[in-house]
C-alpha cells in the first residue's frame, strides 16, 4: 500500500503531462489544417489571376524578340513557338502543372529557366530579411518591454519618441547614411556586393549588415510599439490583479502572465513584415548593389517579361503564406487565448 501510495502522485503527473501534450498537439493540428484550408483556394484563386496578367497586359515574347515593326505573321510564329496559340484554359493548366513541380517556366527576354534566376536572388534577400528580422525582433522586443515596464516614466517617454523617430526614416535614406558612415568613413563594412554564406560566414555577414540594418528601422519600430501597448493593456487586467495578492514575484507575473497574454499582436506584426523585407527592398538592393528578389522583380517587370513576373508573384504568395502558417502555429503554442480555444 505504501509503495502505491507513493508511485501514485507520479503517475497522475505523468497523465496530466500526456494529456497537455495531446491537448498541444490537436491545438497545434487544428490550426495547421485551418491554414492549410486557407491556403488551397486562395494559391488557386492567385494562381488564376497571376497567370492572366498576360491576357490582360497584352505583351508577347514576339514584340520582345522582334520589336515593334514585326510583321503579324512573324509574331504568330513565335508566339506559336512559346505555345501561346492554344486555348488560355489548356496554358493555364500546363503552367500550374509546372509550378507545382517547381517549375516557373522560361524568360522571354533570354530564354533563362526562371527558377534558376528566382532561386538567385532569392538566396541574397532571404538572407538580407532574415538578418534584418532578427534584428528587428532583438530591438523591438527589449524596446517594447522596457517602454512597458517604465509605462509613464521618462524611459517610456524616450522610447517611444526613439521609435517615432525611426519609423518615419525611409530605408533607402537610413542605407545611405550607413554606407557613408561605416563603409566610406569607418571603412567598417562592405560599401556594396553580396558573398554566398559558402564561401565565409565572416564575409557573409559583413555584406547583409548594413543591408538588414536599414531594412530592420519599420520592424523594429512596429514591433515596439504593438507590444508595448499590448503589454501596457494586459498589465491593467484583472489576472494580473489576482497574481499579485497571491503574492506571486513580479517576474513570474510578467513572464507567465503578462508577456504570454501581450505578446500576440506583436507576433502577428511579424507575419506581414517578413515578406514585405523579403519583396520590397528594390531600392536598397540598388544602394548596396544586391541582385535581389526585388530586384529581378522590378527588371523583369521593367523588361515585360512576364512569366518571371508571374514567378515572382506565385513565389510572393507562397512566402506570405508559409510566415503566416509558422506565426499561427506560434501564437498557438504560445498565447493562452488560443490555448483555450478563444
Amino acid at each position: 500500500m505504501t509503495t502505491t501510495a507513493e508511485q501514485a502522485p507520479p503517475a497522475r503527473r505523468r497523465g496530466v503531462l500526456g494529456t497537455r501534450a495531446r491537448h498541444t498537439l490537436g491545438r497545434l493540428l487544428v490550426t495547421l489544417a485551418r491554414s492549410v484550408a486557407i491556403f488551397v483556394p486562395v494559391f488557386l484563386v492567385a494562381t488564376f489571376v497571376t497567370f492572366a496578367l498576360r491576357s490582360m497586359s497584352g505583351l508577347s515574347p514576339a514584340r520582345i524578340q522582334l520589336g515593334e515593326e514585326a510583321t503579324p505573321e512573324a509574331i504568330a510564329r513565335v508566339e506559336a513557338q512559346w505555345g501561346l496559340d492554344r486555348p488560355f484554359l489548356v496554358q493555364y493548366w500546363d503552367w500550374f502543372n509546372g509550378v507545382l513541380h517547381g517549375q516557373l517556366g522560361t524568360s522571354w527576354t533570354n530564354g533563362a529557366d526562371i527558377s534558376t534566376l528566382i532561386g538567385l536572388g532569392l538566396g541574397v534577400s532571404l538572407s538580407v530579411a532574415t538578418f534584418a528580422l532578427i534584428i528587428g525582433v532583438v530591438l523591438g522586443f527589449t524596446l517594447g518591454t522596457l517602454a512597458a515596464l517604465k509605462r509613464t516614466t521618462w524611459i517610456d517617454r524616450a522610447v517611444t519618441g526613439f521609435v517615432t523617430l525611426i519609423s518615419v526614416m525611409p530605408a533607402f535614406v537610413v542605407g545611405i547614411v550607413l554606407v557613408a558612415v561605416f563603409a566610406v568613413g569607418l571603412h567598417l563594412f562592405p560599401s556594396a556586393g553580396y558573398i554566398p554564406a559558402e564561401q565565409g560566414f565572416g564575409p557573409w555577414l559583413a555584406h547583409i549588415t548594413l543591408p538588414a540594418l536599414a531594412l530592420s528601422f519599420d520592424v523594429v519600430a512596429d514591433v515596439a510599439r504593438q507590444l508595448r501597448g499590448s503589454l501596457v493593456a494586459a498589465f491593467r487586467e484583472n489576472y494580473v490583479t489576482g497574481a499579485v495578492v497571491r503574492g506571486l514575484s513580479p517576474r513570474r507575473i510578467f513572464l507567465g502572465h503578462v508577456l504570454r497574454n501581450g505578446i500576440g499582436p506583436a507576433l502577428a506584426t511579424l507575419g506581414l513584415k517578413f515578406p514585405a523585407l523579403v519583396g520590397a527592398s528594390v531600392v536598397t538592393e540598388w544602394i548596396f548593389g544586391l541582385q535581389g528578389f526585388g530586384r529581378f522583380a522590378n527588371d523583369s517587370a521593367q523588361a515585360g517579361d512576364v512569366p518571371a513576373v508571374q514567378g515572382v508573384l506565385v513565389v510572393s504568395i507562397v512566402l506570405v503564406v508559409l510566415f503566416n502558417l509558422i506565426v499561427n502555429l506560434v501564437l498557438a503554442r504560445v498565447t493562452p487565448a488560443s490555448q483555450r480555444g478563444v
